[in-house]
């Protein structure tokens, strides 16, 4: 049977009204969006209506905010979100200069972030692990105006809703902030994949009941990893120093192993080198500390790949480490609900690995807790809370969930929830993966959940089971006309997953899904799915 178009209001906002024409297909689109299940028809609202809606909207405050930020886009490239910011004020330049991803894992979201930094919050400026060092040399050559600026200047509009300074945190219960995190006990994990697969996906346990934590669905989890210890011998051996020498009260292997990230070789590493090198060594050394790529091979320049480069020269063990970054904690969505599974958390977790030249990396996290976390080891970690990110209010609004690949995790946590309170709202899920045989995680729980009406409709894509790559955003196109109809019955759509590629490829599938079976224009449709953003219907957890 066909499903029809259900038409959606529109509101029509009058060339009177203090907006651009821009602002004006946004806001009918917000509108729209917003209020849809509970309207029908065209409602003209008057100028003076509009402007109440949105105060400030024509003007919007010098501080950064997601409400007023065409590059708030995770998949731009950093040069264009630069272009496109490089007109404005200070902490909205800062902002572009972050990785959009609003993940938390620096503490705040990107506008926050950026906003702590101006106001002189927040001396940290290398807290955006996302960003890498693009984000941190930009937001370095941006602080410099900082001295330039009042930090008040410009700032006479509402701050924009914060989370609270790290530093604030810090002083609070343990384990709610990375500054001061708890110890969690891992407890086990469980391979994903079958044999065959090309993938290596982990389910993760871990024991909270000692730590007091608690935490809820769409909630993250941060983790402060290990490096594995061979890639440690090797620099201390690359070095040419002792285990045991002593560095920051501690011995140079055990500040390694811990406290320092052995990943990508930061600026000051280079400068080091170039200070105690000679010849065309310091000028290559000089030009990867200012972002330059000399011979081609900089973005695959780690610590111990840095050091192999510039063979012959040890810096010492104190100027090595001072030169290093600080290890930072990873964030992973978590994939259980406390309600049903009490004192217990879990995640869902690629083991990353991957060959450069002959040597093998690692990522550093995700290896951590796939292969050298050992049962009953205590492990530093925190509990981010969701940047709206969780399930609707109204535990009867439809709930769409598109989750393809390890973006499953909030997802099996979101219907763990809806099953352990019975929420009466619809549940439909998209995931996709390599292939159904070796791919398909939590086959039986999800099929349980079917059987128990609590998954309503799940909708599979598999890229490698035929001839031509199918991804979960073909398989929205080919329902579109269903998708539709939940969305007019005031269903809440949920992203997960890959920023780059998969969210920007989702996101374009709703507007073509709005546009043609909600009989709107391209511009309209993605006015629509601003709308759906603003109303928080349309979430994303990405990274």
């Amino acid at each position: 049977m066909s499903v029809q178009p259900v038409p959606a209001p529109t509101f029509l906002i009058p060339e009177t009204a203090p907006f651009t024409p821009e602002q004006r297909v946004w806001l009918s689109g917000f509108l729209t969006a917003a209020l849809a299940p509970h309207a029908i028809g065209v409602t003209a609202l008057s100028a003076g209506e509009a402007q109440a809606l949105l105060p400030g909207l024509d003007s919007g405050p010098a501080l950064a905010s997601n409400d007023d930020a065409p590059w708030h886009d995770p998949a731009m490239p950093a040069q264009e979100r630069m272009q496109l910011a490089a007109s404005r004020p200070l902490p909205q330049r800062l902002m572009a200069a972050m990785a959009q991803q609003d993940c938390g894992q620096c503490g705040y979201n990107c506008a926050d972030y950026a906003n702590a930094i101006f106001l002189r919050k927040e001396e940290r400026l290398n807290l955006c692990a996302p960003g890498g060092k693009e984000t941190t040399r930009l937001v370095k050559q941006l602080a410099e105006e900082l001295d330039k600026v009042e930090p008040s200047a410009g700032t006479s509009a509402p701050e924009p809703e914060a989370v609270p300074a790290p530093a604030v945190l810090a002083a609070g219960e343990p384990g709610r902030s990375r500054e001061n995190p708890a110890e969690a006990v891992f407890l086990s994990r469980r391979r994903l994949n079958g044999e065959g697969s090309e993938k290596d996906t982990w389910h993760i346990a871990f024991d909270l009941s000692a730590t007091g934590l608690s935490y809820e669905v769409g909630d993250s989890f941060g983790i402060f990893p290990k490096n594995d210890l061979g890639l440690v011998d090797q620099i201390i051996a690359m070095l040419g120093a002792a285990h045991t020498t002593e560095v920051r009260g501690r011995t140079l292997r055990e500040v390694l192993y811990d406290e320092l990230s052995l990943g990508a070789a930061p600026d000051a590493l280079f400068e080091l080198l170039s200070y105690i090198s000679g010849g065309k060594a310091r000028e290559k050394a000089r030009a990867l500390a200012r972002g330059e790529d000399p011979d081609g091979d900089a973005a695959q320049l780690d610590v111990l790949a840095a050091l192999q480069k510039f063979t012959g020269i040890r810096p010492h063990p104190e100027a090595f480490v001072h030169a290093l970054e600080p290890l930072q904690p990873r964030l992973y969505s978590i994939s259980s609900s406390p309600k049903a599974e009490p004192g217990r958390l879990t995640l869902t977790v690629d083991a990353v690995r991957y060959v450069v030249g002959k040597r093998k990396r690692l990522g550093v996290a995700s290896t951590f807790l796939a292969e050298r976390a050992r049962p009953g080891e205590a492990v530093k970690a925190y509990v981010q809370k969701a940047h709206h990110f969780g399930l609707p209010k109204d535990p009867a609004a439809p709930v769409i969930m598109i989750g393809p690949g390890t973006g499953i995790a909030p997802f099996r946590a979101f219907l763990q929830e809806r099953q352990a309170t019975g929420a009466p709202g619809k549940n439909w899920l998209f995931f996709g993966h390599q292939r159904q045989a070796t791919d398909f995680f939590y086959r039986d729980e999800l099929n349980a959940l079917k059987e128990a009406k609590v998954l309503t409709r799940l909708s599979l894509a598999w890229s490698r089971d035929g001839a031509q790559k199918y991804y979960v955003q073909d398989r929205m196109r080919e329902v579109g006309a269903e998708l539709w109809q939940w969305i007019t019955e005031g269903a809440h759509i949920y992203v997960c997953g890959d920023a780059k590629r998969m969210a920007r490829d989702v996101e374009g599938a709703i507007v073509e899904i709005v546009a043609r079976h909600g009989a709107r224009t391209t511009d309209e449709a993605f006015a629509f799915v601003s709308g759906l953003k603003k109303a928080g219907r349309y979430q994303a957890d990405v990274y």
